[in-house]
């Protein structure tokens, strides 16, 4: 399979890619009966979820939610915070939350069938919360404080999301997008600085990687060094990095969403409440955009 960053758009190609979907909440509603579903009981029984969803929406990118399974499992299993003990350091709530085999054996056989299925026509990224987010949603769901948070506990935390991408190293899969929380106003260049053992390792196995910013938020360019993307709502070039320009606000809205710029590629996240029957006319005009 080719790597995430062959297939984007850059100066010598329009690319493969133009249009990237964040649309879990949304198909679990549609097909699952709740936002709230968990599809992850079971590999046979995601993939049957995913193959439905992947077919109702055609984007250009497959997407396995890696942080939404790791939470379903943890829910099941009675929840963080009982597993923490006095423990509430940020970085220990993030490295109980991220060491147990369980979720990672089944990410292994999600992965495993959902390349089965797509049989090397779509390529596969694996999204995940950025270090830096994980360590504020694991610090939260242990009582935590976000002020708890520095660039020193960002780096543990970025070797502990490291070892989580070592467990499916094995598998062909085209990239990782690392997503920030969208709140997330104290995102700091230092803070990206600090994920450089997930940036080693995934360039030890040759997977591209690409960055969802938070709303607003903008960064000096030579902080995206070593990302095949950036995804955020300006409309800034980030150094060599192709850019995902995020449209979701627009598509939520049915307002109008201008071309491309070159190296650009549109990135929405769809609201989970928006009615099919727009949906389906906001992805066929995004498209036509993007020829």
């Amino acid at each position: 399979m080719s790597t995430l960053a062959e297939m984007l758009p850059h100066s010598a190609s329009a690319g493969a890619v133009r249009l990237w979907l964040k649309s879990s909440a949304y198909t679990r509603r549609l097909l699952l009966g709740s936002e709230q579903a968990d599809p992850w009981e079971n590999a046979a029984g995601y993939l049957a979820y995913f193959v439905q969803a992947h077919g109702l929406l055609r984007p250009d990118v497959a997407v396995v939610e890696v942080g939404e399974l790791i939470d379903a499992w943890c829910a099941r299993d009675g929840g963080l915070a009982a597993r923490l003990g006095n423990r509430r350091r940020p970085a220990t709530a993030l490295r109980k939350l991220l060491e147990s085999e369980a979720p990672k054996a089944m990410l292994a056989e999600v992965v495993t069938a959902v390349l089965s299925h797509l049989r090397g026509q779509t390529p596969l990224v694996l999204s995940m919360p950025s270090p830096r987010a994980w360590l504020l949603h694991a610090n939260r769901l242990a009582g935590g404080t976000d002020d708890e948070i520095d660039a020193d506990t960002v780096e543990d935390a970025a070797m502990y999301v490291a070892d989580l991408i070592r467990s499916v190293s094995a598998f062909p899969v085209a990239g990782l997008l690392l997503e920030e929380q969208r709140d997330d106003q104290a995102l700091e260049a230092a803070h990206i600085e600090r994920y450089r053992s997930v940036l080693n390792v995934a360039g030890h196995y040759r997977w591209s990687l690409a960055l969802r910013l938070p709303s607003g938020v903008r960064l000096p360019p030579e902080v995206f060094d070593g990302f095949a993307a950036v995804i955020g709502d300006g409309n800034e070039r980030p150094g060599h990095s192709a850019f995902g320009r995020d449209d979701s606000a627009a598509f939520a809205m049915g307002t109008y969403v201008g071309p491309l710029a070159q190296e650009q590629f549109h990135f929405v996240e769809i609201n989970p409440q928006q009615q099919p029957e727009a949906v389906l006319e906001q992805l066929a005009h995004l498209r036509a955009c993007a020829a």
